[in-house]
């Protein structure tokens, strides 16, 4: 299929963008509201009376709306409210955090992973992308996802506790970025709720990593994975070619998909750039686990994982077919499902276009009854300079990042396919906001679920600038709210947050039942009863077993001797909300807190002699200064 037949060719974009490619904020299509531009620092002029005009909540108001956001190189996740946009928790996944102990505990170094001698096997993270578990397509309250790109790990978090309990670590890939749960099962209707996440490898890398055919990039290949969303263990891999960005899923649970850049499979930046499209590539997921069923598949060096063949010369017979590979303009960033179940959209990035997939015709080339597999793209139009994520409203318009124009375009997808159709009287560009500046990712309230509102938009901005009070070199990044309940949008409020964020999701707090106090009963090791509390000795190892109830540990003081090996057990008899405890032993680098009947451990080695105040370090009671035991180390 030519370029004209689809839409705007990358090179007939850069000859004729290069201009105003010069000049941020130019936009590529004529249709831009005749307004004004923002001054620096101040943002478009817009009406006055809206629904959602104010962000500021009343003391002892209450959010309507979580906001689940990625927290970047701090490798944890970050718990929002909305419309007032109050960090509100943080949870740690793959990186220590000296608040909760998390990488201190017994308990949390076994999820997080340790070396042969106790070590964590890492201790930093890249976290971009987070999405929750769905049933009837939209959210269950179950569990949210994030991803690490460094390590190639995976964490679960359960939103019962907001806490991370699983990370699963995926084997045969490298840079691990897009990630989505399924919201269906493809084959039984019955299962109308999430059992799998996708995982796209962004990185090509040789297979096995062993040190071979390094200089032979034919041989480099990335990976698209499923994840159990229960077990969290590995289902299968498809070998593809070129490599994955985002992931998007279909709500019938049919499709997965991910944009792909660098289809040309380069290894270098001068190598990634010859193509004239890169692709959209689609998996059928019931087929895939047929063919792991029915035996064919391969397995990569000391991994057990199932890997089936998805590249294109495999997979050219529509009817057999795995995967399938849908052209989309150079260097596509992102892919979105629509809230009516219809569409993925792919934004162009390099392309000031973005390109509407139907669903339904993707299956018709799986059956074979679509002739030419680009014919599933309905719509491939102009919306801006450096287009980058699209969320919903659900309402039939869509809102994208243009990254060079630093702005979001709303525009209606049913106007955008009659356009791409001949309609040139169709006014597919309904409305533009600036925003500062240079927006990555985007996501509206309820947007990627069937119950999309419409009510809330937010946008996250790679560079600050002059929005917030100077902090020297390092800016925040800008993370703005819009109001997008009327037909205009209304920039509310801007958030300096710490770098690097991504991906995040918003959605109705009523769709969560958080507990606030833990069941004693989930943890084995948990001292239900004061008078239990002690210390008993096996050689050279000792367990300390303690309880906290405001304001005092069971134990005053506790002795062992150097040399030994101490696992100290902490748990929280306290019942009532809102009362943590904490633990701390100077001079040994323990220090962790305890929720309301949450048991956690701490084992180390007591190799410094002498008395050691433990103390609560989370303000507990009128007496919190008075609660301490000494721990007492015999030479």
């Amino acid at each position: 299929m030519s370029t004209e037949a689809v839409g705007l060719g990358r090179r007939r974009f850069l000859n004729t963008a290069a201009l105003t490619g010069l000049t941020l904020g130019v936009a590529a299509c004529n249709d831009k509201p005749e307004t004004a531009p923002a001054a620096s620092g101040t943002s478009a002029a817009a009406p006055a009376a809206h629904a959602n005009s104010s962000t500021h909540l009343k003391p002892g108001e209450l959010d309507t709306y979580y906001g689940i956001w990625s927290g970047g190189h701090t490798g944890d996740m970050r718990i929002l409210g909305l419309p007032s946009g109050r960090e509100i928790h943080r949870i740690p996944c793959f990186v220590p955090d000296a608040l909760v102990g998390w990488g201190v505990t017994n308990e949390s170094k076994a999820i997080m992973g340790t070396k042969p001698d106790g070590h964590l096997r890492y201790t930093v993270a890249d976290t971009h992308h987070t999405h929750a578990s769905y049933k009837d397509g939209n959210y269950d309250g179950r569990y949210a996802w994030i991803n690490d790109k460094i390590n190639s790990r995976i964490a679960r978090v359960r939103l019962d506790y907001f806490v991370c309990d699983k990370i699963t670590e995926l084997p045969n890939v490298q840079g691990f970025h897009g990630i989505f749960p399924d919201k269906a099962d493809p084959v039984d209707p019955a299962i109308n709720y999430t059992t799998r996440v996708f995982c796209g490898a962004e990185f090509a890398i040789p297979l096995p990593n062993n040190g071979g055919d390094i200089d032979k990039p034919e041989k480099y290949r990335s990976m698209f994975t499923c994840v159990d969303a229960e077990s969290m263990e590995v289902r299968w891999q498809v070998l593809i070619d070129g490599n994955c960005d985002l992931t998007a899923t279909s709500y019938d649970g049919k499709l997965a998909a991910t944009n792909q850049y660098n289809i040309e499979n380069g290894v270098h930046y001068e190598d990634m750039m010859s193509s004239e499209r890169d692709a959209c590539l689609f998996f059928n997921i019931a087929r895939i686990e047929e063919a792991v069923k029915a035996g064919k598949f391969t397995t990569v060096g000391t991994s057990k994982v199932p890997v089936v063949d998805g590249t294109r010369e495999s997979n050219k017979d529509p009817k057999t077919a795995l995967t399938a590979y849908v052209s989309v303009p150079k260097n596509p960033h992102g892919v979105n499902a629509s809230p009516d179940a219809k569409y993925f959209i792919c934004a162009g990035k390099l392309s000031p276009t973005a390109t509407v997939i139907e669903l339904s015709k993707v299956l018709d080339w799986f059956d074979g009854k679509l002739a030419e597999l680009d014919k599933a793209i309905v719509a491939e139009v102009e919306i801006g300079l450096g287009p980058l994520h699209t969320a919903f409203d659900g309402r039939g318009n869509a809102y994208t990042t243009l990254f060079l124009d630093s702005q979001v375009v709303k525009w209606n997808v049913d106007a955008a396919i009659k356009f791409h159709a001949g309609d040139k009287a169709a006014k597919y560009v309904v409305d533009r906001l600036d925003v500062h500046y240079q927006p990555g990712h985007i996501n509206a309230s309820q947007s990627e679920t069937r119950a999309a509102d419409g009510k809330y938009l937010a946008v996250g901005c790679k560079f600050s600038k002059d929005r917030f009070l100077p902090v020297g070199p390092l800016h925040p990044e800008n993370e703005q709210l819009i109001d997008i309940s009327g037909e205009k949008m209304v920039l509310l409020a801007d958030h300096p947050v710490r770098g690097e964020p991504h991906d995040f999701i918003i959605f109705k707090r009523d769709l969560l039942k958080p507990k606030q106090v833990y069941d004693l009963d989930e943890f084995p090791l948990a001292t239900k009863d004061p008078k239990e509390s002690g210390v008993t000795r096996n050689g050279k190892k000792v367990t300390v077993r303690i309880t906290s109830q405001a304001p005092a540990f069971s134990l005053r003081e506790f002795t062992v001797k150097k040399g030994d090996e101490v696992t100290l057990i902490l748990t929280n008899l306290d019942k009532i909300e809102d009362l943590t405890h904490g633990f701390a032993i100077p001079k040994y680098n323990v220090n962790f807190i305890v929720n309301p009947l949450e048991t956690k451990s701490v084992t180390f080695m007591a190799d410094q002699p002498g008395i050691f105040w433990c103390y609560c370090t989370h303000f507990c009671h009128a007496l919190h200064l008075e609660m301490r035991t000494r721990m007492i180390v015999e030479a």
